[in-house]
């Protein structure tokens, strides 16, 4: 029973860190200042301003979009003078497997995006239209054995670029997240392959320990 009870107690001290950690974080209050539901939201804001990605009147479809910061930052961004209600020029289409409490301008489909059916019903709500951005803050829940979770993290990714070779504009631009592991150098790569220009961003929005980082990939190749 005694390493269970230290398990715990170490348990608790992580969580305990992690909260003081997140309550004084000037990211989180500022969030909170914003009216942004967490702080991802200045992670895409920093891309977007470093590449100019997103614009009003395009179509936008945000991966993993619960709880909804990135969503919300695209449809102020896509809104006259960056209203978060009201008039919005664009289409933005969320997607994740948690439920999202609504925001008012973006269209919302629960469900896996490995489930092909689920496939099915983004691709009939952008009714033939092609795609300006990709954006995807999704990652898998964690097993800590490295080699599954690095596979799942590539999987989602690889999904995510299918996705973008189908439905994306010639000129447009997909943002994943990833995280720094076996599979870094492989993912890295496949956007090389797939897009003519690739950047890697670490936002300042992103905790220094973390291991994530930003890959964006703009202009697909042809035939990539």
């Amino acid at each position: 029973m005694k390493p269970q009870i230290q398990s715990q107690s170490k348990g608790k001290k992580v969580n305990k860190a992690w909260l003081h950690d997140h309550v004084n974080d000037p990211w989180v209050r500022q969030a909170q200042k914003d009216g942004y539901r967490a702080r991802a939201a200045y992670k895409l804001k920093e891309i977007d301003e470093q590449l100019g990605l997103i614009r009003p009147g395009q179509v936008v479809v945000d991966l993993g979009c619960a709880p909804g910061a990135w969503s919300q930052y695209l449809r102020r961004r896509m809104a006259p003078a960056g209203a978060a209600a009201g008039a919005l020029d664009g289409t933005i289409i969320g997607l994740d497997l948690l439920p999202l409490e609504p925001i008012e301008g973006v269209a919302f489909i629960q469900g896996d995006f490995r489930d092909d059916a689920v496939l099915v019903q983004l691709q009939q709500a952008l009714q033939g239209r092609a795609v300006d951005v990709v954006v995807s803050d999704m990652a898998p829940n964690l097993s800590g054995i490295a080699s599954a979770d690095d596979a799942r993290i590539a999987h989602l990714i690889e999904l995510a670029v299918d996705f973008a070779r189908q439905q994306l504009k010639p000129e447009g631009a997909l943002v994943v997240k990833l995280f720094h592991g076996s599979g870094y150098d492989a993912l890295v790569q496949l956007f090389r392959d797939t897009f003519q220009l690739v950047k890697t961003i670490k936002p300042k929005a992103s905790r220094d320990r973390s291991a994530e980082t930003f890959l964006v990939g703009m202009r697909l190749k042809p035939g990539g």
